[in-house]
């Protein structure tokens, strides 16, 4: 039985997770840890901190086949991909492949859109010239569906998404947008709305498949999920219950 450990800050790591779900089977480890989150605002020392302690806790508690860390923002920062470890970044070789206007916007945390580490693997996709690409800090989004109110108060978020979006969208002819934190997928249907001659894409189907490609002769008979989270364990299980999801929520520290 396959064994894969996702983990990020919060939410996020259910779009990765889900995507995963839908394609295989595998035994699931999710650790949300709640106590650094949001992982958008801290300084690339902290992160580098706090993802290796996760990483290390993961193999040395649950020995996995596969560690996802399901947050671009330490992926962009910070150098993790291995044999074992898969990180998630912008898909933006596919962006660049449907891009009609050649005008593309990512949509990140703060910390990722100032970082150094997106800016290098925007240069690594070898855009030509002609592409433009945006980069628009939506930590004010990834609030919306970490606090639960993508579900419990749609206006509120329409209001959130139009502040945010609108002074750039409104003035470019984009045409794609990638969601680069695994948040942002939750606001998916929202953002079709508000925006529907635009084409929104994240990376969960891309990861899951690149995880298939590594674990294919070792699936599962059945999925299973295990729920871990540091911080305040009563709270994150109120909002995972929000979202239809009645797993027991375990306490893990790093």
């Amino acid at each position: 039985m396959v064994k894969i450990a996702v983990f990020d800050s919060g939410l996020g790591s259910l779009s990765i997770i889900q995507a995963i779900q839908k394609l295989f089977k595998a035994e699931i480890i999710y650790f949300a840890d709640q106590q650094n989150y949001p992982y958008g605002k801290k300084s690339q020392t902290q992160l580098r901190k706090i993802i290796h302690k996760s990483i290390k806790l993961m193999q040395e508690r649950f020995s996995p086949d596969i560690i996802v860390v399901a947050s671009n923002t330490p992926s962009l920062m910070l150098n993790l991909a291995t044999r074992k470890i898969i990180d998630v970044k912008p898909p933006l070789k596919y962006a660049q492949k449907i891009s009609k206007s050649k005008q593309i916007a990512i949509l990140a945390t703060k910390a990722a859109v100032k970082s150094k580490g997106l800016t290098r693997y925007i240069k690594k996709n070898n855009f030509s010239k002609s592409f433009r690409i945006f980069k628009i800090n939506c930590s004010d989004l990834i609030e919306l569906v970490e606090s639960g109110k993508f579900l419990t108060n749609k206006k509120y978020c329409k209001k959130i998404i139009k502040k945010t979006l609108q002074p750039i969208l409104s003035q470019q002819s984009i045409d794609i947008v990638t969601l680069s934190s695994t948040h942002l997928p939750f606001l998916k249907s929202l953002l079709e709305k508000e925006y529907t001659d635009l084409q929104f894409i994240d990376s969960g189907d891309i990861i899951a498949q690149k995880i298939y490609t590594k674990i294919k002769n070792k699936q599962s008979k059945r999925n299973s999920l295990k729920i871990f989270a540091s911080g305040d364990v009563k709270i994150f299980q109120r909002k995972l219950s929000r979202i239809g999801i009645k797993n027991k929520v375990n306490s893990l520290s790093i």
